[in-house]
């Protein structure tokens, strides 16, 4: 890496006061444009060494930019991983302020819980459903910190992947993990349907998106792991749908489940 660890320390200063400010800043590309995809990982990584240190618990990790749909709308080619905490936790049904977030918007996903853990290289999705327990409908709230939303692939993955809330159904009936390539998901806002997806979207099955985090993970070096028994997010179903306060989210889960919560 061509910056060195104080540099990375003020760049993730820089992100998350933006993110606890509620104050929308010019990308890190901006100011560094030579920025490394190993920089900007390593940002990110800086930004939840600092959660940590406050007393911030690491609920799970996220995967972005996994559908076609999403990768148009921001005009980027390549998935991105990131992690989720649990100041970012909502129950199904719950609130969510808007004066903690910058511009939300959110999309429809599905969440995996492994019942051990997963480290690549060479993880595949029937390694991914042998060791799946679970999986839950799922909604992320993103929240860049970059003005007007505006970022490069660098930039969003130095910002832990515009990560901000979850929210997961509080039930779900049983869905073979094997068939989530055929769920449909269809996205209300104040009654009317604003978004529609299926499975497929997500890289072709959304248990690509777990093998993918898994192996991407374990390019990184020994300890790296998709863990056991903790939430994993593996991208939109559906594009990403802006909110503002006092909007409802119903989003409904084909056989499945579903889920709401609200803008407050």
């Amino acid at each position: 890496m061509a910056l060195d660890w104080k540099t990375l320390e003020v760049f993730a200063e820089h992100l998350e006061n933006a993110e606890l400010e509620r104050r929308a800043i010019t990308k890190i590309t901006d100011d560094y444009p030579d920025l490394s995809w190993e920089e900007a990982y390593a940002i990110q990584d800086c930004i939840r060494a600092r959660k940590v240190a406050r007393g911030v618990r690491i609920t799970g990790l996220k995967m972005g930019l996994t559908s076609l749909a999403k990768m148009r709308q921001m005009g980027v080619e390549d998935p991105i991983h990131g992690f989720i905490t649990d100041y970012g936790m909502v129950p199904d049904g719950g609130e969510i302020a808007m004066d903690a977030l910058i511009h939300p918007k959110v999309e429809a996903e599905v969440g995996f819980v492994l019942k051990r853990p997963l480290s690549g290289p060479g993880v595949d999705i029937d390694m991914v459903l042998a060791a799946t327990d679970r999986i839950v409908p799922a909604v992320e709230v993103i929240d860049s910190r970059y003005r007007d939303f505006k970022f490069d692939l660098k930039s969003v993955i130095a910002d832990n992947t515009s990560a901000a809330r979850y929210v997961v159904g509080s039930s779900a009936t049983p869905f073979a993990a094997s068939d989530l390539h055929r769920l449909n998901v269809v996205l209300e806002k104040n009654g009317s349907v604003v978004a529609e997806g299926v499975g497929a979207a997500v890289l072709g099955h959304p248990a690509a998106s777990v093998a993918m985090l898994a192996n991407m993970l374990g390019r990184k070096g020994e300890g790296w792991e998709v863990p056991a028994e903790t939430l994993i997010l593996t991208g939109g179903i559906t594009e990403a749908v802006s909110v503002a306060r006092g909007d409802w989210i119903d989003v409904r889960y084909k056989d499945f489940g579903s889920l709401s919560f609200h803008f407050v």
